[in-house]
């Protein structure tokens, strides 16, 4: 029987919600408001609400919401701001756009997360800010981050692209939804993500309200009211299409949190313990809502592991094959290799497998046997 495995089956999850979403669409188009319409007010109202943060600010896309973040917080040319060299290029793009210098640091080796025991060696007098990055599901360690933001005075943006749903747990019991502990949080809603809209789409969380209205006025061209524009601003707008799918989606995600834990349940109970496999660290202090299920493979094995998996039909993805500071656009900011060796040694190892809402419980078993069975051929 000819399998078709997805790393993502969007076509499965929208036939599941079909009449809402096509009776949302329609709704959209009878009324016309395609910007700015009521449904995209509904959708940051909903969102605020799950997220139980003061103010949601929908924009255009994930990056756009890190670089209007930090407008919003005055960071000027030749500004620092940290970043972990093992992530997305995004992160470090809106800084280079920004005239801002991007400071990179490794990452640790269980959770891919920023390493906060190196923050020492790098903030400088010229440091602004810091983005912890919750990678592939599950936040930084926010209560360490704090602290250290509070001492040097200095602002987190959480990069909560893949993390959205996630919560952070503190040390008193008190719970946190990623995104919403630092001074402003960003998080994207490209289709593969946890809370995917059919395009592109982006949004902003804070507590703060000046931070809020800057940030609202700088992705409406700078203005407050129309054709009074108070500061620089951009043009970044969540469609209200876009909107009025993802205020559908939203109800759903818890469902869709689960249904991603449970495969990444069932990838740990046959994969765990294996000798070549280190399967992905689940930190206490986090929720793990598994936008990917990434694994490490040791002994030089991936190339060949990835080219076997794809020969079965079986998809597989590499994040992220260059760290951040060895990227060609990046040369001229002057690090080499070498200089944050765990990123370095992630992007040689890391392969992250098919996890989705969807998934069927016989497809994962296959990928699973063809892993397994490769290692045994392998030897």
């Amino acid at each position: 029987m000819e399998r078709s495995i997805q790393m993502v089956d969007l076509k499965a999850q929208y036939y599941k919600l079909k009449e809402e979403i096509d009776n949302a669409l329609i709704s959209v188009a009878e009324g016309t408001a395609y910007i700015n319409g009521p449904q995209v007010k509904d959708f940051a109202k909903d969102l605020k609400q799950y997220n139980k943060v003061k103010h949601v600010i929908p924009c255009g896309n994930g990056t756009d919401a890190l670089q209007i973040a930090m407008m919003a917080l005055n960071f000027k040319p030749g500004d620092e701001v940290i970043v972990p060299a093992f992530t997305y290029i995004a992160t470090v793009e809106v800084i280079a756009l920004l005239g801002l210098t991007p400071k990179f640091i490794d990452v640790r080796e269980d959770t891919f997360e920023i390493d906060y025991d190196q923050l020492g060696n790098v903030i400088s007098e010229k440091t602004v800010g810091i983005v912890p990055v919750h990678l592939f599901g599950q936040c930084s360690n926010m209560e360490v981050l704090l602290k250290i933001s509070k001492k040097y005075n200095i602002a987190i943006i959480e990069d909560t692209a893949q993390a959205i749903g996630a919560e952070f747990i503190f040390k008193d019991g008190t719970r946190k939804f990623a995104g919403t502990i630092g001074d402003i949080g960003t998080t994207s809603f490209f289709p593969s993500k946890n809370l995917g809209c059919y395009g592109d789409g982006g949004a902003l969380f804070t507590n703060d309200e000046q931070l809020s209205e800057k940030a609202y006025m700088i992705a409406n061209h700078g203005q407050r009211e129309k054709y009074h524009h108070e500061t620089i601003g951009v043009n970044s707008r969540l469609d209200t299409l876009q909107a009025a799918i993802l205020q559908i989606k939203l109800r759903h995600l818890n469902n869709y949190s689960r249904a991603r834990q449970n495969v990444a349940d069932r990838y740990d109970e046959r994969l765990k313990g294996h000798s070549e496999i280190i399967i992905p660290f689940r930190a206490p202090y986090s929720t793990h809502v598994f936008n990917q299920y990434t694994c490490r493979i040791k002994s030089d094995n991936r190339k060949a592991l990835k080219q076997y998996l794809t020969s079965k039909g079986i998809p597989s993805m590499i994040y992220y094959p260059i760290p951040l500071h060895l990227q060609e656009a990046y040369r001229t900011y002057g690090y080499k290799a070498g200089d944050f060796p765990v990123a370095e040694r992630l992007c040689e190892e890391v392969i992250s497998l098919p996890i989705h809402t969807e998934m069927k419980h016989e497809d994962q078993d296959y990928i699973i046997e063809e892993i397994l069975n490769y290692f045994k051929t392998a030897k």
